[in-house]
């Protein structure tokens, strides 16, 4: 549970400094390597899991550019998201997700939103399996591999996962309400 709150403080103290305070950005982030270098997580595993969602932080910092000095707030939203996630990925890393899940209960976080965190964790595998799965389906009857290819053959496999989890989750919840499960 202390690693949690260490963690929401020390996102929150990052969005709620001011935008050229560099010195307490540049302190956060020694800190945080710090904490990775303790705990003895490889810093490539770490930036691996960074790296996956870091596309998403320079796309909304990047709007940032369009304004009167957004070369500065974009540097500034783009270290402090970075900073936010890493001591996220970081928590992931060091904790199980049942513990987080745990302090998060014992923290009285709202019963909606840790059973909603808790199925979330548990159907994200079945549907990286059933993605895998419909990869190889579709590989297996596949021969070409042009570029343009392979974007419509990945694009055919989202949606239709989309569709199978779609109704995957109806299933799931008529079967959680026929057992009576907050209905």
């Amino acid at each position: 549970m202390a690693k949690l709150i260490v963690a929401v403080l020390f996102v929150v103290a990052m969005v709620l400094l001011p935008r050229d305070a560099w010195g307490a950005f540049a302190a956060g982030a020694g800190a945080l390597l710090a904490v990775a270098l303790v705990s003895r997580v490889g810093l490539g595993h770490l930036l691996a899991r960074l790296i996956l969602v870091e596309p998403f932080v320079l796309c909304v910092a990047g709007l940032s550019l369009f304004q009167p000095n957004g070369f500065w707030i974009f540097l500034s939203m783009l270290t402090r998201s970075t900073l936010c996630l890493f001591c996220m990925v970081l928590l992931s890393a060091t904790t199980r997700f049942s513990d987080i899940l745990g302090a998060l209960w014992r923290l009285r976080v709202p019963p909606l939103i840790v059973t909603t965190l808790a199925l979330m964790y548990r159907y994200l595998f079945l549907i990286f399996e059933e993605a895998g799965r419909m990869h190889r389906a579709r590989a297996s009857r596949t021969f070409s591999q042009s570029r343009w290819f392979v974007w419509r053959r990945w694009a055919t496999v989202v949606g239709h996962l989309f569709v199978r989890t779609s109704s995957r989750a109806e299933r799931i919840y008529d079967a959680m309400c026929a057992r009576g499960w907050r209905t």
